[in-house]
């Protein structure tokens, strides 16, 4: 039987004044109606969980409905109270909140790799990549995934320090089949690979706040994976934490499985080590491209995350000016596995709720709420961030960043990605790719071969236009084909400072 009825929702107005009188303030109609859709929810959900039949299985999910119904309560509790964020509150973070890299000590001994797990969050599919399975077993390097990479590197730590770290693969209902299936090729590796389900939340119709899915197994669709916020729910439910501690491991190192440059750092591992900190989240220096990443802020003195979703319209701009918030959350966190415990135990995890509006494919509009894995940091004792070299942040989000990483720009070092020595400047190749490149099997028939970027500064290229093999691209490279127009790069053409635009074949070049 489930033991959702148990859940005392917000305490709703006094019902024996009707929120249609005069004189009651909005509040209490807000707080009556919250009332009336709690209970609504609740029941639907209770339903939700009868159409299980198998009795673990309907634990399991009973349990996740218990996660998500908290998370709706108090979703429409702070919308009836209109719980923002009060903006003049909101102070860059103090000097002692985040800590340069080059200030930290250096790793003499390995032995604290044994202390030690890695966690990707895996549960990314590669939609806007124009891909159907999971992102991670997308071929980024020299015919290696993301996934190959990671394992790599953890295999590379563990033989050179005779060391113990397991490898650990958040999945959503999304990728977790996926993931299973490719992670078989790597049994014999020098690795230990665990992996888990995170939540699987029903989306909320918006008109009536009703769950969309009718049944539990009702069609994906309907449901949604609530975010890398959620990561420490599942943790705790999967067993996995305490598994962890059983096995001695201190510390969880976690990033998502598309941040190449995500790779074990000894020195943040000991100072975190040194410093007794419950949590640090590494952030790195914003540029122009990462100005809706979040960030770190002082609020009332405390240390808190802040996202782009949190802030009032009126203030965005403020955001995303790189004078008041000079640094963005990599999403590379360091978590004290006790602690963590600690606080799952004792208050649990409130981490600021993230309204995701969507549209279902028949045009109905539908809301996710979401969390992020950065917002526990004022949970933790200590917590604070991590100033490091833009080198630990290098997602692939789009085939802009992918042409990057494929390109010679880089080269693989026992699965880590290392700057090409003969690049003269430290900073990357902006790259701008148009919507003829966004899918990836359009940006694969695209260029027979990625050019040689070595030299490149800047590249934009919009329309249709299709690259020879051994191009050469130098400084600022800008190529536009109109409407109807069509560029061909052809094999061997060395391109610097140059702009194209119109029809061009190869005798033109």
């Amino acid at each position: 039987m489930s033991n959702m009825s148990n859940l005392t929702p917000p305490t709703s107005a006094n019902p024996s004044r009707s929120p249609r009188t005069r004189g009651v303030s909005s509040m209490h109609f807000k707080s009556a109606t919250t009332g009336v859709a709690t209970k609504t929810m609740r029941n639907e959900l209770n339903r939700l969980v009868q159409t299980v039949s198998d009795p673990n299985t309907k634990r399991v999910f009973d349990m996740e409905m218990q996660s998500f119904f908290f998370l709706f309560t108090r979703y429409l509790t702070e919308r009836a109270k209109s719980q923002d964020l009060e903006w003049d509150r909101i102070k860059s973070p103090a000097a002692e909140q985040i800590v340069p890299y080059d200030k930290l000590p250096k790793a003499t001994s390995p032995d604290a790799l044994n202390k030690l797990a890695v966690l990707k969050v895996n549960g990314g599919l590669g939609t806007s990549m124009g891909m159907t399975g999971a992102k991670s077993a997308l071929e980024v390097k020299d015919d290696m995934t993301f996934l190959d990479l990671t394992v790599r590197q953890i295999e590379h730590l563990n033989t050179t320090h005779r060391v113990d770290v397991p490898l650990i693969l958040m999945t959503s209902f999304n990728t977790h089949e996926d993931t299973l299936r490719i992670i078989k090729k790597y049994a014999n590796q020098q690795l230990r690979i665990t992996t888990f389900n995170q939540s699987r939340y029903p989306r909320i119709l918006k008109e009536t706040l009703l769950p969309a899915p009718k049944t539990a197994d009702d069609d994906k669709k309907n449901w949604y994976p609530p975010g890398h916020g959620d990561l420490y729910n599942a943790l705790l439910h999967s067993g996995v934490l305490d598994q962890l501690i059983a096995e001695g491991k201190e510390y969880l190192f976690v990033s998502n499985s598309d941040n190449l440059g995500a790779v074990v750092d000894q020195q943040i591992l000991q100072h975190m080590i040194d410093t007794q900190a419950e949590f640090i989240m590494e952030v790195t220096d914003k540029t122009k491209a990462d100005v809706k990443g979040g960030t770190i802020i002082d609020y009332d003195g405390q240390v808190r995350l802040l996202e782009i979703a949190q802030v009032p319209s009126e203030h965005v701009e403020d955001f995303k000016s790189v004078r008041k918030f000079k640094i963005f959350n990599t999403n590379n966190i360091w978590i004290h596995l006790k602690s963590l415990k600690r606080i799952m135990d004792n208050e649990g995890m409130d981490l600021e709720i993230i309204i995701n509006p969507k549209a279902t494919e028949d045009g109905q509009a539908v809301i996710q709420l979401e969390t992020a894995a950065g917002a526990a940091i004022k949970h933790f004792k200590g917590a604070h961030g991590v100033n490091v070299p833009r080198s630990r942040f290098l997602p692939v989000k789009s085939c802009s960043d992918l042409l990057l990483i494929k390109s010679d720009i880089y080269s693989l070092e026992h699965g880590q990605l290392v700057i090409n020595p003969s690049r003269m400047f430290e900073n990357t190749p902006v790259i701008k790719l148009g919507d003829h490149f966004k899918k990836i099997q359009q940006f694969q028939k695209r260029f027979k071969k990625i050019p040689k970027i070595l030299e490149l500064d800047h590249l934009t290229v919009t329309g249709d236009v299709n690259f020879g093999r051994n191009v050469t691209l130098r400084g600022t490279v800008i190529i536009v084909a109109n409407e109807g127009q069509r560029i061909d790069i052809p094999d061997g053409c060395i391109l610097e400072n140059r702009l194209l635009s119109g029809n061009l074949t190869m005798t033109d070049l």
